[in-house]
């Protein structure tokens, strides 16, 4: 069943299904659902393009052929890239071991073909025997789809949620934690201290994760390797390539070539 990224006022917690599943078209244009929440938990499934999805402490990436799961009750807003395709999957409280805190899975090929599958039935076919014995199957292989770290821990404190907005609107902001502490009447050694008891992230750390997110968005938004590294202000190609390929294993191109539909 396709609909629009808001599914159109549909209420996921309108029924007692175990699952059901949409697919999502996204405009030409980044498209934001704000913060809100719901009884079911949520697997949201990026076929082309991407989404991020913010909730309080955290922020996720979701590259094509990811997924990232959301538990019940847990406000969290989505932005999805230009034309992206998505998969909304809704699942019912208890229906199935799903860890109790944001991730994203690395989906199989299988998994996917499965939502797909889901996607296509109508609500009255939900009830028929052969669709739940899909349900189960799929409940039977979620729980085993690989976590990879695309997430960057944010902070509901002002001064560290300041430096997160300016980055992410300045990306290629090169400033030191010296020259944050000064603008935010901060010594350097008490703002270190800050980002590690909120993030648990040195501020090194917590900025290239940061910058990792926002490459990873770039990149599946049709920017070339040089211009990410442009847009995130590396003086050179190669070193924005050796921070990725360190994060992720694999370099942009390589690592992009993976997301492809097996």
């Amino acid at each position: 069943m396709e609909r629009g990224l808001a599914l159109e006022g549909f209420d996921p917690d309108s029924n007692c299904q175990p699952a059901q599943a949409f697919r999502i078209l996204v405009s030409e244009s980044e498209n934001e659902i704000a913060f809100h929440q719901h009884r079911k938990g949520q697997l949201i499934l990026a076929l082309h393009g991407g989404i991020t999805c913010e909730v309080e402490q955290a922020l996720w990436m979701v590259p094509t052929q990811h997924a990232v799961w959301i538990p019940g009750e847990m406000p969290h807003s989505n932005r999805a890239t230009a034309n992206a395709r998505l998969c909304f999957l809704f699942i019912e409280p208890g229906a199935v071991e799903m860890p109790a805190q944001c991730c994203t899975l690395r989906i199989s090929p299988f998994v996917r073909e499965l939502i797909l599958h889901l996607t296509e039935q109508h609500e009255g076919d939900l009830s028929q025997p052969t669709t739940q014995r899909l349900v189960q199957v799929l409940f039977d292989e979620l729980p085993r789809q690989a976590v990879e770290p695309l997430h960057l821990p944010m902070s509901g404190h002002p001064k560290i949620r300041f430096i997160a907005d300016q980055l992410v609107q300045h990306p290629q902001q090169r400033q030191t934690l010296q020259q944050w502490a000064s603008q935010l009447a901060m010594s350097e050694r008490n703002l270190a201290r800050l980002v590690v008891k909120e993030t648990g992230l040195s501020f090194r750390r917590w900025r290239q994760q940061l910058q990792l997110i926002i490459a990873l968005r770039l990149l599946i938004s049709g920017l070339s390797v040089q211009q990410v590294a442009s847009e995130l202000g590396y003086d050179s190609t190669n070193a924005f390539i050796t921070m990725f390929k360190k994060a992720l294993g694999n370099t942009p191109g390589r690592y992009l070539a993976s997301l492809e539909p097996q």
